[in-house]
């Protein structure tokens, strides 16, 4: 039986303001990619999403980003290697600290935003990232993009490298995300977000931007929580995998 993994990004609020239904979201996704302090969350919300997430069984997983919390993360930034290693294994260390406190633990490290989509393709960005996980825990899996220089990278570290798609986000014909600034980057309508869950889970294809089928193999699937219905839809996604004969499980 094919198994997929079902991510969201959560604990993307800060101090009174909160972006996403946790709560919700923790009852449906088997790991949870906590917003570390650098694009969003603090330390009141870290301590909370993972008492709840361990709660529920939800694996955790730690999200760094370049420190931008004015733009969410989605900011292109030039950040020296030595001090994106450490701020990464920063993050690292301040998630796990709630964690373990939980009775639990950071299980993998997801990059989020621009440092993202950086790693994709610039090898001294996404060395910086390994070296800032290996400083935090050496055996921690990371999550990245199919074909990246990071997962590449990070399998020549001894880091567990797995695989990460998409299914509200459009892909060009390389397999990359399509920036969110361009028209038709997110995909919005419910039913084709369904649709190419399954399509992913099932047969490692998707409809890419330009209409063509492209391959994307994965073993988690990201379900963003910051989009209007969120629960619903991640609802709706979780019931037809398993529908289609998709085991839901984490992968860490």
């Amino acid at each position: 039986m094919t198994a997929i993994d079902l991510n969201a990004d959560l604990g993307e609020g800060f101090g009174r303001w909160r972006l996403t239904d946790d709560e919700q979201l923790l009852s449906v996704v088997t790991s949870a990619n906590v917003a570390c302090g650098f694009h969003a969350g603090d330390a009141a919300t870290m301590r909370r999403v993972c008492e709840r997430a361990a709660e529920r069984g939800v694996t955790i997983g730690a999200q760094v980003s370049y420190r931008d919390l004015a733009g969410f993360g989605r900011r292109a930034m030039d950040v020296p290697p030595a001090e994106l290693a450490a701020e990464v294994a920063y993050q690292i260390g301040a998630l796990e600290v709630f964690a373990r406190a939980a009775g639990a633990r950071v299980a993998y490290v997801k990059p989020h935003g621009a440092l993202y989509n950086r790693v994709v393709h610039d090898e001294e960005q996404a060395r910086a990232v390994i070296e800032g996980v290996r400083l935090a825990d050496a055996s921690l899996p990371v999550l990245g993009l199919p074909g990246s220089r990071f997962l590449e990278l990070a399998a020549e570290a001894g880091l567990p490298a797995v695989t990460e798609a998409f299914a509200d986000r459009a892909y060009t014909d390389e397999g990359t995300l399509v920036p969110r600034g361009h028209e038709g980057a997110v995909v919005t309508d419910p039913d084709d977000v369904v649709e190419r869950s399954v399509s992913l889970a099932r047969s490692g294809a998707v409809i890419a931007h330009s209409g063509a089928r492209i391959r994307v193999r994965a073993r988690s699937l990201c379900l963003h929580g910051d989009t209007p219905g969120a629960v619903g839809l991640a609802r709706r996604v979780r019931e037809r995998l398993v529908a289609a004969g998709v085991r839901v499980e984490a992968f860490a």
